[in-house]
Order: C-alpha cells, then structure tokens, then sequence
C-alpha cells in the first residue's frame, strides 16, 4: 500500500497550539501568540453561505461578549477566502433572522484557508466527511496557548453553545480551585475532589464535615455560584 505523506496528526489534547500566521476578516493574526494571556475558542465551519454554518455564527456572535467576561476570544475558520467571507457576513448583518436574533454583526476574526494549511495542522479536513470542507471543530486553547479540550461535530450537526461556554467555565474552574466537576455541572453545583494518595488522607478526608464523602474515592464539595463567576469572569 502506497504511503500518504501529507496526512496530518491531529493535535491533542495537553499539546501546544500548532502556530500559524493567517489573513482574517480582522487582519492579520499570529495564532496562538496573538492571544497569550486569554483563551481562545478556534471552530472551523465547512462553508459560507450555507445554513447551518449561518447559524452558528450568530450565535457565537450573539455570544461573543459573554464569552469575553470569561476571558476568551473567538476565532473562526473555513476553506473560504476573504471576499467570500465579507460577503457572507454582510448578509448576516443586512438579511438574516435566526432564533429571534437580527442585524447579528461578527466581530471576531474569521480565517481564510482556501490552502487548507490551518486546516491541516488542525486535523479538520476528514476525507470520510469531505475532501473540501472543514467539519465542525472546536479547539479550546488556554492562556499559555495549550489545547485542553476538542470537541468535533460532522457537517450535519449545529453545535450546542451551552455547552462550549459550560465546558470554558468548567475547565477554568478546575484551574482556579484544584477540583474536577461532574457530569452535567453548572456554576454552583458541587464539585468533585481528587481521590485521596493515602490510607490516612482518605480517612481524613471521610471525616472532614465540609466534605462529603460517598466513599473514599467518591467525594464533593459545596462550590457557590458567586464564588465561581468571582473567580472566573472579567470585573
């Protein structure tokens, strides 16, 4: 079987940012320097002018500042080139209504990638998908420019955008307090604590009243909202 050569490794999670240079609807970035210091959220989307992709982008839109507060900026992708984008993206604004969204403007950097060399890096051309389109990828990249989640969604599939500013809020969490969250938690919902090294540390840890041990490896924590939103939103 004849080797392919121009197969690209995604990046995984706990890795740096593969770096790129690219032109935007913004300017020029320099990924991931440009954004030391903050997260970042690079999605690609299959193309302009289509429906689903039109949608989601309002919606990040709509979203953007909240996302902001969080201290992560947003930065989208596809195979496009820039007047194509420009133009995509004026219609949004002059012509579309979506889920009672209008007059949407999108701020934020869209990439042109007609070489489908940011693509690439990225792993986000899957041929069993479409040799020509980006899927639905989305890379959270943290403030020393490491991937910590990778969420991928097939051509067909709107992504839930609860869902990415929870798993942002959830991950930064986790930084902040040392702690793991459960399934489905939301700000304000206990949090989980790490399992004890130790005979003597889960025996101690059985026994402390602000923790609440199912057994030694299962235990939870009161975590307020306020204490969460504190620590992780923008003032």
């Amino acid at each position: 079987m004849e080797e392919n050569n121009n197969v690209n490794v995604m990046p995984r999670i706990g890795e740096k940012a593969p770096e790129f240079v690219a032109e935007t609807t913004q300017g020029q970035i320099n990924f991931p320097k440009d954004y030391k210091g903050s997260w970042a959220i690079l999605f690609s989307h299959p193309a302009d002018f289509t429906p689903v992709c039109t949608s989601e982008f309002m919606t990040f839109a709509n979203m953007e500042d909240k996302f902001a507060e969080a201290n992560c900026k947003l930065v989208g992708l596809s195979v496009d080139g820039l007047t194509s984008h420009i133009a995509w993206l004026r219609t949004i604004q002059e012509k579309i209504e979506f889920n009672g969204m209008k007059n949407i403007e999108v701020k934020f950097p869209l990439i042109e990638d007609i070489s489908m060399d940011v693509s690439s890096k990225y792993g986000m051309i899957m041929p069993g998908e479409s040799n020509t389109k980006a899927v639905r990828a989305v890379f959270f990249v943290d403030p020393k420019g490491i991937i910590r989640a990778i969420i991928y969604y097939p051509l067909s599939l709107g992504r839930n955008f609860d869902e990415l500013y929870r798993a942002l809020i959830a991950m930064q969490t986790a930084d902040e307090f040392g702690v793991a969250t459960p399934a489905d938690w939301n700000p304000g919902d206990d949090v989980i604590i790490s399992p004890a090294g130790t005979c003597g540390a889960a025996k101690e840890r059985m026994e402390d009243k602000d923790i609440d041990c199912k057994d030694w490896f299962f235990c939870t924590k009161k975590m307020p909202k306020d204490k969460v939103l504190k620590a992780v939103l923008k003032k």
